[in-house]
C-alpha cells in the first residue's frame, strides 16, 4: 500500500473500482489546515477525466503495470492483433484501448501496458512521432504561402492529416500521434 507521498506522473491507481493514470499532481499547503494533495486523473479502462483531492498521508492503491514491446500485425473482427517481440505470442486488443488506431501500420512497434494482477492489456501506446507516406493530397497553389495555410492529406494508414501547402503526394511526413498534427517533412 502507498500513500499520497508516492504519487508521481504516469502512476496508475485504482480508485472507486476503476483505473486512472496520474496526468498532473500537486500539493496545497495552508497555515491552518493540513496539507492536501490533488491530482488530475485520466481513465485507463474508461474515457473519464477527473480531479481528486486527498489529505496528505492518505492511502492510495497503485496498480503494478508492465510495459512490453509488441508489433502490430493486422486488424480483424476480434480487434487489433499484436505480437510479442520476445515470445511471439499474439494478443487481440479492442480499438478503445489504443491511443491512435488511425495511425497504426503493419509491422509498427508499439508499447502495450499490462495490468500485472489480471495479466490483461490496459492500453496500447504508439511512439510519439511516426513517419508516414502521403498517398493523396491536392496540389498546392504556387505563391499561396503568405499565411500558414493547411490542406488535408491522406496518409498510408487511411487517416487524414492537415499539412502545409508544399507537401505533395508521395512524400514522407512525420506526424505527432498524440495530437494527430503534421510535424515536418522527412527526406
Amino acid at each position: 500500500m502507498a500513500t499520497t507521498a508516492d504519487i508521481s506522473r504516469g502512476l496508475i491507481i485504482k480508485l472507486d473500482g476503476s483505473l486512472y493514470k496520474v496526468i498532473e499532481f500537486g500539493e496545497n499547503k495552508t497555515a491552518r489546515a493540513a496539507a492536501k494533495v490533488w491530482a488530475k486523473l485520466a481513465g485507463v479502462d474508461n474515457k473519464r477525466s477527473i480531479e481528486k483531492t486527498w489529505n496528505s498521508g492518505d492511502n492510495i492503491y497503485p496498480v503494478r503495470v508492465e510495459r512490453k514491446d509488441y508489433q502490430y500485425l493486422y486488424k480483424d473482427d476480434t480487434g487489433y492483433n499484436f505480437m510479442d517481440n520476445e515470445t511471439f505470442e499474439q494478443v487481440a486488443i479492442a480499438e478503445e484501448l489504443i491511443d491512435a488506431p488511425q495511425f497504426l501500420k503493419d509491422g509498427q512497434e508499439v508499447s502495450v501496458l499490462f495490468n500485472t494482477e489480471t495479466e490483461s492489456p490496459m492500453s496500447v501506446e504508439l511512439p510519439d512521432k511516426i513517419v508516414l507516406l502521403v498517398t493523396y493530397s491536392e496540389p498546392g497553389l504556387r505563391g499561396d504561402t503568405a499565411t500558414r495555410t493547411l490542406k488535408p492529406a491522406t496518409v498510408e494508414t487511411g487517416a487524414t492529416v492537415m499539412v502545409p501547402l508544399f507537401v505533395n503526394e508521395g512524400e514522407m511526413i512525420r506526424v505527432n500521434t498524440k495530437s494527430g498534427e503534421y510535424v515536418e517533412r522527412v527526406k
